[in-house]
């Protein structure tokens, strides 16, 4: 499973001269927890996330300064260019999901752009794209393994059950390189955790 099969897209990006506000109304309108920062060629300039929004955006609340004694002196961001992270951590369409996954959990991030050399930025892949695809159920994945694999060795040729995201796969021939194929296949397919392959000789 890479970058693409799983990408949210087409994406939607700021600009740096964007309004912090505007930005924030554009997160909460869509439920987005960060958009890829563009330059005027398309280019990944930045990211800018929910919390960079959330950045000395909220003043205490002159009630609450009633009662404490502090001296508030914020000064908040006007524009995306002043708060957004750069340079963006960015990935290309052919990376594999399990190093996404990594990179979120190492870095802390929430989410990661996906960008193509010639096109610019074609994607983003956040936590919840990847939580959807482990959460696929089992029959959606049983039907996209048989799907692929019926292009390679034809529909009669697999076996295939899948229980919790775990693929097993009865090939009906004796042949290591096809049982290999077919586990390449069946562990690019969203929902699948891990793929199992063996010959019909083996499960007698």
């Amino acid at each position: 499973m890479r970058a693409l099969d799983v990408m949210s897209s087409p994406v939607v990006t700021v600009r740096p001269d964007q309004p912090v506000k505007e930005v924030a109304a554009l997160l909460a309108e869509h439920g987005f927890t960060s958009a890829p920062v563009v330059d005027d060629n398309g280019h990944l300039a930045g990211l800018v996330t929910e919390a960079d929004v959330l950045r000395d955006r909220i003043p205490v609340d002159a009630r609450t300064r009633i009662w404490r004694d502090e001296d508030v002196d914020a000064h908040p961001a006007q524009t995306i260019a002043e708060l957004m992270s750069t340079p963006a951590v960015a990935v290309a369409p052919g990376t594999d999901a399990s190093a996404i996954a990594r990179i979120m959990l190492d870095d802390h991030v929430r989410a990661v752009p996906v960008v193509d050399s010639g096109r610019g930025v074609v994607g983003i892949v956040t936590r919840r794209d990847l939580l959807r695809a482990i959460a696929t159920d089992d029959g959606t994945v049983l039907i996209a393994v048989k799907s692929r694999l019926a292009g390679y060795g034809g529909t009669n040729r697999w076996a295939v059950t899948v229980h919790d995201g775990v693929v097993e796969i009865v090939d009906d021939f004796d042949d290591a390189t096809d049982r290999h194929v077919a586990q390449v296949i069946a562990e690019s397919v969203p929902g699948v955790a891990e793929a199992r392959v063996r010959s019909r000789e083996s499960v007698r």
